[in-house]
């Protein structure tokens, strides 16, 4: 059994760890009421934008544009996004494990662009080529990251360089869920509106640019919002794991205090019983 001691400096440096991580709890949920007040601000747009593209794309038809040109996917580039660090949970893993396991199972030439250092250390580690990398992006994300990220692969879709674009990152569901997901950029598609099919099929009018003008205008930006939309839903989901990370780490340092103070005072109890036989031996034995 450990001494008086040893335990007292236990209870002691675990009840310093339960300060620090009750501390980080308090930072990491201030910092996930704002990181959730901009992805849910930002939803309604991005929903919004992806309708627009799927009537826009439906009433042009079929038109000739570089970013729809669908070629036979020999160079796969994977945006893959996580956070500059770690505790909290499995955040960082799970985006990890499904690009890892997406990369394994394609037979292309793969390129990675990894936003956060945890995506740059683990795919440098293991060798694996990557474009561009961005780190210390910090709290506040700015539309200008996406935009760069998005003109980066734009020109290498268009040169040919890559024949398909995907965005790995983890949707923020809500504080507890932190749902890792793929969706494909390049060659872009059409997306289908929620809860609308054929009935939203009508011919529209554009002024003063065709339907192809406003379609190639409008690309760019879509994908835009869709990659700033990624970095937005991780660092909310980033935030919410941790502090759910550091929430679980105070509850099991109570606990340890809790078992660690049992096994002291049990300690203590053995000892003082150990003293007071001792006492009425030695008196005993005076006799």
């Amino acid at each position: 059994m450990a001494s008086l001691r040893d335990l007292r400096r236990r209870i002691k440096s675990t009840g310093n760890m339960q300060k620090i991580t009750k501390a980080m709890k308090a930072v990491s949920a201030a910092k996930m009421r704002k990181a959730q007040e901009a992805v849910m601000s930002a939803r309604p747009y991005a929903k919004r934008i992806r309708g627009v593209m799927g009537r826009v794309a439906a009433a042009s038809g079929s038109v000739n544009h570089p970013l729809l040109a669908v070629r036979d996917p020999k160079r796969v580039a994977y945006i893959v996004i996580t956070a500059d660090r770690g505790l909290c949970g499995g955040f960082n893993s799970n985006v990890i494990k499904m690009a890892a396991q997406t990369i394994k199972t394609t037979s292309a030439e793969v390129s990675l662009i990894t936003v956060g250092r945890k995506a740059r250390d683990f795919f440098k580690k293991r060798g694996f080529k990557i474009d561009m990398e961005y780190v210390g992006l910090g709290d506040n994300i700015k539309y200008s990251t996406a935009r760069e990220i998005n003109s980066s692969i734009v020109n290498k879709y268009t040169a040919e360089e890559y024949d398909a674009v995907y965005i790995i990152f983890s949707e923020f569901v809500n504080v507890l869920v932190q749902k890792p997901v793929m969706m494909k950029l390049l060659p872009a598609e059409a997306p289908a509106e929620e809860g609308e099919g054929q009935a939203r099929q009508e011919n529209y009018i554009f002024e003063p640019s065709s339907a192809k003008d406003v379609l190639a205008e409008l690309l760019p930006k879509y994908l835009e919002n869709a990659i700033y939309q990624g970095l937005l839903e991780s660092k909310a989901g980033e935030q919410s794991a941790r502090m759910t990370a550091m929430e679980n780490s105070t509850k099991s340092a109570s606990d340890i205090i809790d078992s660690l103070t049992l096994s002291m005072n049990r300690a203590r109890q053995a000892a003082i019983t150990s003293e007071i036989s001792e006492i009425v031996g030695g008196a005993a034995a005076l006799e």
